[in-house]
C-alpha cells in the first residue's frame, strides 16, 4: 500500500483533463461502485463542459453553455479547475500542479487534444480558434457583426464553423491546401461530392490554397490572391496535449499520442489514458487507433473504471477496449455519421447517388462490413454500426439497393 493511500486502505484516483473523458472517468468509477478518493483536475477554470454546441449552439447564441449535468458534490468528487498540471513524477506517485504537488494512487490521463496553429498567426488579431468555451465566446459577436470570414481548413470543424457562419448571415470563404475537403479523413470519391455542399451553402471553397500571410483585415494566399477577412477562423486539425508529459516516463507515439494498450494502460504502473490523448491497440482492425471524437471520450472511461475497479487481487479479469468508432457531424444543413475503420478495406458499396439528399456509402473486408458513413440515413448508420460489431458479412447486390434496410442484406 502506498503513502498516499488513505486510512480506509482505499486507492486516490486523480483524473487529469476535466473534458468529457475526464468527467465521464469520474462518473463510471463511482457509477462502478469506487468508494475511494476521487479528484478531477481541470486547466479551465469554467464548470466542466460538453464541447459539440460549441461550434453549434452556444456560437450562434442560442445557448449560453453547456455544462455536464453532473452533480460532483453528491458523487464526491473532488473539482480543481482553473488549475494547470505541469508533470508526472511516476517515482513518488504525484503530480506536479501550478498549485503544488497532487498525490495520487491512481492516475486517469484524460488531457484531451489542443488546436494546431497556423504558422505565423499565433497571436494576430482577428484569429481565432473553435476549440474552448472562451474561444465560442470571443467569436460569438464577431458573427453578430456579420464579418467577412475566413475559414482556414476544410475538414470537420471547418464545415461546421462555415454552416454556423453563413447561417449567421456572415460572407465565408473557405480556403484549403489539399485539393478537397475532408482530404485526410476520407477516400478522394466519398469527399468529393461534399465539395458541392459549400457551393449550395453560400460558401466559397477555394481548395489547392495555402495561405502566406495574415494581415489587418486580409488574408493572403500563396498565390497572391488577397481575400478580405474581418476575422479568421483557423481548423486545421488537433494533435493530443500531451507536452506536460516529457521526461515522465510515459511512452508516446509519433503522433504524440499516449500509446495506451488494450486496457487504456499506459507505459507506467496505475497510470491509464483515455479520450483524444492516447491511442490504443484494435484488435478488430489490427492496427492502433487514434480517435479525436466524442464517442471514444465517453465510451473509454467505462473500461478504465472497470479496469481500475479492479484493479486488486481476486478481481476480474481486465476489461479490453475496442470499439466501434464512431462520430456525427452537422455541416450545411445535412446529417452525416461515420462508424468504424475504412482504411482495412477492400470493397466499396453505394447507397443511393451522392448528388441526393440522403446516401450512404459501405466499406467492406471479405466481404464483411467494417465501415460506413451515412448522410441522412441515420437508419443504416444505427444498424450498421451493429453489423460492423457482428462481423456481418453482406451481400453486397442488396446491400447496394437503398430501398433494402442493412439488415437484411446480411448472408445467412
Amino acid at each position: 500500500m502506498s503513502e498516499q493511500q488513505t486510512a480506509q486502505g482505499q486507492r486516490r484516483v486523480v483524473v487529469v483533463g476535466a473534458g468529457m473523458a475526464g468527467v465521464q472517468t469520474a462518473v463510471a468509477l463511482r457509477e462502478q461502485g469506487f468508494t475511494g478518493p476521487v479528484t478531477l483536475i481541470g486547466a479551465e477554470p469554467h464548470q466542466p463542459y460538453d464541447r459539440p454546441p460549441l461550434s453549434k449552439a452556444i456560437l450562434l447564441g442560442k445557448a449560453e453553455g453547456s455544462a455536464f449535468e453532473v452533480d460532483f458534490e453528491a458523487l464526491d468528487i473532488e473539482l480543481r479547475l482553473g488549475c494547470e498540471v505541469t508533470g508526472v513524477r511516476a517515482g513518488a506517485h504525484e503530480l506536479d500542479t501550478e498549485a503544488g504537488p497532487v498525490p495520487y494512487d491512481v492516475l486517469v490521463i484524460a488531457s484531451g487534444a489542443e488546436p494546431i496553429t497556423l504558422p505565423g498567426a499565433e497571436g494576430v488579431q482577428g484569429v481565432h480558434l473553435l476549440r474552448t468555451l472562451d474561444d465560442a465566446e470571443r467569436l460569438r459577436p464577431v458573427l453578430a457583426e456579420q464579418h467577412d470570414m475566413v475559414v482556414v481548413g476544410a475538414g470537420w470543424i471547418g464545415a461546421e464553423f462555415a454552416t454556423a457562419a453563413r447561417e449567421a448571415g456572415c460572407t465565408v470563404v473557405v480556403v484549403e491546401a489539399a485539393e478537397r475537403p475532408l482530404a485526410g479523413a476520407l477516400p478522394a470519391e466519398v469527399a468529393a461530392p461534399m465539395a458541392d455542399w459549400y457551393a449550395e451553402y453560400g460558401v466559397e471553397l477555394l481548395t489547392h490554397a495555402r495561405v502566406a500571410d495574415i494581415e489587418p483585415g486580409a488574408v493572403i494566399l500563396a498565390d497572391g490572391r488577397q481575400l478580405p477577412a474581418g476575422a479568421v477562423v483557423v481548423g486545421i486539425g488537433a494533435r493530443p496535449a500531451t507536452a506536460w508529459l516529457a521526461g515522465s516516463g510515459i511512452a508516446l507515439g509519433p503522433d504524440g499520442a499516449i500509446t495506451a494498450d488494450a486496457y487504456l494502460r499506459t507505459s507506467l504502473p496505475d497510470v491509464y489514458a483515455v479520450g483524444d490523448c492516447a491511442s490504443f491497440p484494435s484488435g478488430r482492425y489490427g492496427r492502433r487507433l487514434l480517435v479525436h471524437h466524442w464517442d471514444n471520450a465517453l465510451q473509454g472511461p467505462r473500461t478504465v473504471a472497470a479496469n481500475v475497479v479492479g484493479g486488486t487481487p481476486g478481481a476480474l479479469p481486465p476489461e479490453v477496449y475496442d470499439p466501434v468508432p464512431y462520430f456525427w457531424s452537422e455541416q450545411f444543413g445535412r446529417f452525416v455519421q461515420y462508424a468504424g475503420h475504412h482504411e482495412a478495406a477492400d470493397t466499396t458499396v453505394w447507397r443511393g447517388d451522392p448528388a441526393d439528399a440522403a446516401w450512404s456509402v459501405l466499406w467492406l473486408r471479405e466481404g464483411a462490413l467494417v465501415a460506413l458513413l451515412a448522410v441522412g440515413r441515420a437508419r443504416d448508420l444505427a444498424q450498421g454500426r451493429k453489423l460492423i460489431l457482428a462481423g456481418a458479412r453482406l451481400d453486397q447486390d442488396r446491400a447496394a439497393d437503398p430501398l433494402v434496410p442493412l439488415k437484411a442484406a446480411v448472408l445467412a
